[in-house]
């Protein structure tokens, strides 16, 4: 099947692969044994859709995907106009127990289908265009009557954040202190505002007494703005929020106290979401089978145990799709290949096809394999980045390149990622012929 990519695309998903990184975009496009998923999935995002709420779980050994798994998924949120956000968490920047950091960290990465990171603003804007077009539709003033529009804007403001004003007035205060910055022009009020909105713990004091809001967030207040922030996407034409915190077995190596915390925060937001207290939230957590089954990760906190229950055979094929967690057994030799071929597909041209064949595609991916110890699970970042940095590049720009005979596989200790180096091999490997 040849993968149809647009020019833009094709070139975000190569170089991203020719620097080792996950493409930002065009995952979709790559996407290898994914199809047990879609279905079950789909669901999920049609009852966030609908004003309810998910939890996932995403279990998986190093180089199983699971940061591709996760941007395919944000594209199919985005094709359905979700908002969505990858928070990686982490012990010094992003420590999971205090919610207000993760929130902040929320928002600088929100983005939407049209906006990349931060959308925010584009939201916010989008949000009160949407407030003016309802009364519009409704008759209840024209654009003519600019002072009529006005008070009926602020009218319909005050009916939509009258539910956030029950659970957040300093947010619904802010969005008013936004929404008359925007009108009269003051572009400083409006964007120290919005930084207030998105977590921001620096805003002038004059700001905020433009909008009558007093001091920065904190944690339980940031579990408030993320309800007004759900409210304000949905208004604006956004459904849903996929919110993936990715890494959370980065918990495993902070203070005991600092992990406790932070594993009870965890099972608060679980605990949340199925009481429905998130509308519009599809929450995504990404993490190894030691956070999800050892001592030192979840089984640490027996509440959040039981809520990530979830049995797991040998076969991974019958896994329940549905369940709270979702494993990702990763690449075997057949599927690397099989990646590598889709690669070749999005690179293009009629030389790097006849040069590049599905054979050599497999001793690429067997050399780099065993230049890991073996280990084809954790092979994909490095064969990807040698396919097409070493292989295929060389193939498009020089006419008398041969792979078959000019190529020998090394891979140098700088260029890999610690578990990379751990599995990998003492000596350089020579590609086989």
């Amino acid at each position: 099947m040849t993968v149809q990519v647009s020019a833009r695309r094709r070139r975000d998903i190569i170089d991203a692969l020719r620097r080792g990184v996950v493409p930002s975009n065009g995952v979709d496009a790559l996407a290898v044994g994914l199809d047990r998923f879609t279905t079950a999935l789909d669901d999920d995002l049609e009852r966030v859709a609908g004003a309810g709420s998910v939890f996932k779980a995403v279990r998986g050994e190093y180089g199983a995907g699971k940061t591709f798994f996760t941007r395919w998924l944000g594209e199919r949120a985005k094709r359905r106009s979700f908002a969505v956000a990858e928070v990686q968490v982490s012990e010094l920047e992003t420590p999971l127990h205090r919610m207000e950091t993760v929130y902040r960290r929320l928002v600088e990465q929100l983005s939407t289908e049209q906006f990349a990171p931060s959308a925010l603003r584009p939201v916010l804007d989008n949000w009160i265009f949407a407030l003016e077009e309802d009364v519009l539709s409704a008759g209840t003033a024209t654009e003519a009557d600019a002072e009529g529009l006005d008070r009926a804007v602020g009218e319909l403001l005050e009916i939509r954040l009258a539910e956030i004003s029950r659970s957040t007035p300093a947010f619904a205060a802010a969005l008013r202190g936004y929404r008359t910055a925007v009108a009269v022009g003051d572009e400083v009020t409006a964007g120290g505002l919005a930084a207030w909105l998105g977590g921001q713990p620096h805003v002038a004091a004059s700001t905020r007494r433009a909008a009558g809001i007093k001091g920065a967030l904190d944690h339980f207040g940031a579990l408030t703005f993320l309800r007004g922030l759900l409210t304000v996407l949905r208004d604006s034409g956004h459904p849903g929020l996929l919110l993936v915190l990715d890494e959370v077995e980065t918990l495993q190596r902070v203070r005991s106290d600092a992990r406790d915390k932070a594993l009870n925060a965890l099972r608060q937001l679980v605990d949340d979401i199925y009481a429905d207290r998130f509308p519009g939230l599809f929450l995504m957590v990404t993490g190894t089978p030691a956070f999800f089954d050892g001592q030192q990760g979840a089984q640490r906190l027996a509440p959040l145990a039981q809520r990530l229950a979830t049995d797991f055979g040998p076969e991974p094929r019958w896994d329940n799709p549905r369940a709270p967690q979702l494993r990702l057994p990763g690449f075997t030799e057949e599927s690397l290949v099989q990646l590598g071929v889709r690669v070749r597909e999005i690179y293009g041209g009629d030389r790097v096809a006849a040069r590049v064949d599905d054979g050599y595609l497999a001793e690429l991916a067997r050399a780099v394999a065993g230049r890991l110890g073996g280990r084809v699970g954790v092979a994909p970042r490095v064969y990807l980045k040698k396919l097409v940095a070493d292989v295929l590049d060389r193939v498009d720009q020089f006419p008398d390149w041969d792979p078959w005979q000019h190529y020998a596989l090394t891979v140098r200790a700088d260029e890999l990622t610690e578990v990379e180096r751990n599995v990998a091999a003492a000596d350089d490997v020579d590609l086989p012929m």
